[in-house]
C-alpha cells in the first residue's frame, strides 16, 4: 500500500458539497507536449467531454473548462477530502477552470470561443442551441472553430432527444449483453464493465475526430481553401458528432457481418474468448484468479509443457485453434486443475518463465505497487493542494523527448480557480477585454 499522508477525519466516502474557495492560482505553469499552442474550450460535465479534454490537456493543449456556478456536478461524485473530489484531481488536471452562468454570460463564452481552436461539449443534444451557442452562432464568431459534440445518441435520428448515461451506451451498444456468463449458468444480470467505458470511448473518438478536423483545416494538402494564394487546409472548422451508443457499437468486432451471414448472435461466454482457446481466467489456490492466454499453436505447446501435460500439445485433437475451441471445456478443466494447486503469484511466475502470456487479476492496490507501472511513471506520486499527497495515472500516449513524469502540470483546481486569470488577464492580453 502506498505511503500517503492525508487528512482522515474529514474524508467523505461518497457524495459531498462542492467547494467554492478559490486558491491563488493566477498564472498556470508553462506547458510542454505536442499540442502546446492548441486552444481548447470545454463546455462539458460529468465524464465524456472532460475525458476528451483531459487527453488534450495532458498532451499540452490549453484547456479552459467552463463550469456552472457551483462547479461541474461531477465534483460531487465519489470519495472526497475536505469536500474536494479525489477523482476530479485527475479529471480536471492541466485545465483552467472558469465559472460562468451561460444563460446570463453567453457573450463571455463567445469571446472564449472566438479565440479557441476547438470547442468540446457533451450537453444533451440541442442544449447548446437553446443557450444561444449553436454551431451557426459559434462559427459566426470564429469560422475556424472545430466543434466536437458528444451526446447519448447523436445529433440526429429518432432517439436524439432521449436522455442517456454511460450505462445506456453499454446496453444499447451491445456490450452489456456480452459481459455476462453463458445462458442458464446464473440468474444475475450481466454486469457493467466496472468503469464508464461508454463515456471514455466517446471521449477518445471525439479527440480523434477533432484532431482529424484540425489537420483538414490547417495542413491537409488535398483539402485547400479557395483562392490563388491559398495554402494547405480548408481554413474552416467542422462539426464532429460522437455519441455513446455508436462508440460502444463500433467495438463489436465481427458480430455484425456474422449476423448478416446467417443470423447468428454472439452470446456471453464469461471469461473465455469464443474465437480462441485456451484463453480464460482460472482460480488459483488462495482464491485469486489468473488470466492465461494460450492463443497460438506455439504458446499452447509451451503452456502444456509448463503445466506438466506436454502430450496434449502433440495430440491431433488439439492441433489447431479451431480444434481447441471445440474442446474448450476439456482444456479449461486441465488448466484449472493445475492452477488450483498453486497460489496465483507462483503460477504466474512459472508461466512467465515459459513465455506464456498471463497475469493475475490486478486490483488498484496491485497497480499502484507494481514495479512496471512505477518504472514507466504510469503511477505517479503527486501533491495536490486541495487533497494533499495522492496518486495519478501517467500518460497512456508517450512521445519521445517528453518525460512522462512531466504530464501533470497541475491537479484539478477548485471551481473557478482561474476565472480572474482567464477573463481579466488572458482575454485582456489578447485584446478581448471582458
Amino acid at each position: 500500500m502506498p505511503t500517503l499522508e492525508r487528512p482522515g477525519p474529514n474524508a467523505h466516502p461518497n457524495t459531498h458539497p462542492i467547494p467554492t474557495k478559490e486558491p491563488a492560482m493566477l498564472n498556470p505553469p508553462t506547458r510542454s507536449g505536442p499540442l502546446v499552442g492548441l486552444k481548447v474550450l470545454e463546455i462539458g460535465h460529468y465524464i465524456a467531454a472532460p475525458f476528451c479534454t483531459r487527453i488534450l490537456a495532458d498532451l499540452g493543449a490549453e484547456v479552459i473548462k467552463i463550469e456552472p456556478p457551483g462547479g461541474d456536478p461531477f465534483r460531487g461524485w465519489g470519495a472526497a477530502i475536505d469536500g474536494n473530489s479525489v477523482w476530479f484531481s485527475i479529471h480536471g488536471r492541466n485545465k483552467l477552470s472558469v465559472v460562468l452562468d451561460l444563460k446570463r454570460q453567453r457573450d463571455i463564452a463567445l469571446q472564449l470561443a472566438a479565440r479557441a481552436d476547438v470547442l468540446v461539449e457533451n450537453l444533451r443534444a440541442g442544449q447548446l442551441e437553446r443557450l444561444g451557442l449553436g454551431p451557426e452562432v459559434l462559427h459566426a464568431a470564429n469560422p475556424r472553430l472545430v466543434i466536437a459534440r458528444i451526446s447519448g445518441y447523436g445529433q440526429d435520428g429518432p432517439y436524439r432527444d432521449r436522455p442517456a448515461f454511460g450505462a445506456i451506451g453499454e446496453a444499447m451498444g451491445g456490450l452489456r449483453h456480452l459481459t455476462g456468463y453463458p445462458t442458464g449458468s446464473t440468474d444475475l444480470p450481466p454486469p457493467r464493465c466496472g468503469i464508464s467505458i461508454s463515456d471514455d470511448l466517446a471521449g477518445l473518438y471525439a479527440a480523434i475526430g477533432l484532431l482529424s478536423a484540425l489537420w483538414q483545416r490547417d495542413a491537409s494538402p488535398v483539402a485547400r481553401a479557395q483562392g490563388p494564394d491559398a495554402g494547405p487546409g480548408t481554413g474552416r472548422g467542422r462539426i464532429i458528432d460522437v455519441n455513446l451508443v455508436d462508440s460502444v457499437f463500433s467495438l463489436l468486432e465481427g458480430m455484425l457481418p456474422e449476423y448478416a451471414m446467417d443470423g447468428r448472435v454472439r452470446q456471453p461466454v464469461g471469461a473465455a474468448i469464443p474465437t480462441a482457446a485456451p484463453t480464460n481466467t482460472y482460480r488459483c489456490a488462495g482464491g485469486r484468479f489468473l488470466c492465461i492466454a494460450g492463443n497460438s499453436d506455439l504458446i499452447f505447446a509451451r503452456l502444456m509443457t509448463a503445466i506438466g501435460r506436454p502430450e496434449l500439445a502433440k495430440d491431433p485433437a488439439y492441433a489447431t485453434n479451431g480444434d481447441r475451441c471445440a474442446r474448450r471445456d476439456e482444456l479449461d478443466a486441465v488448466i484449472g486443475n493445475w492452477t488450483a494447486t498453486l497460489p496465483a503469484q507462483q503460477a504466474e511466475a512459472l508461466l512467465e518463465a515459459a513465455d506464456v502470456p498471463c497475469s493475475r487479476l490486478y486490483d488498484i492496490a496491485d497497480c499502484a505497487a507494481d514495479p512496471h507501472f512505477r518504472a514507466r511513471a504510469s503511477v505517479q506520486s503527486i501533491d495536490d493542494p486541495l487533497i494533499g499527497p495522492t496518486l495519478h495515472p501517467g500518460p497512456a500516449i508517450r512521445l519521445d523527448g517528453d518525460a512522462p513524469g512531466s504530464v501533470v502540470a497541475w491537479t484539478g483546481p477548485a471551481a473557478g480557480a482561474h476565472t480572474d486569470y482567464v477573463l481579466n488577464t488572458l482575454l485582456r492580453q489578447e485584446g478581448k477585454p471582458r
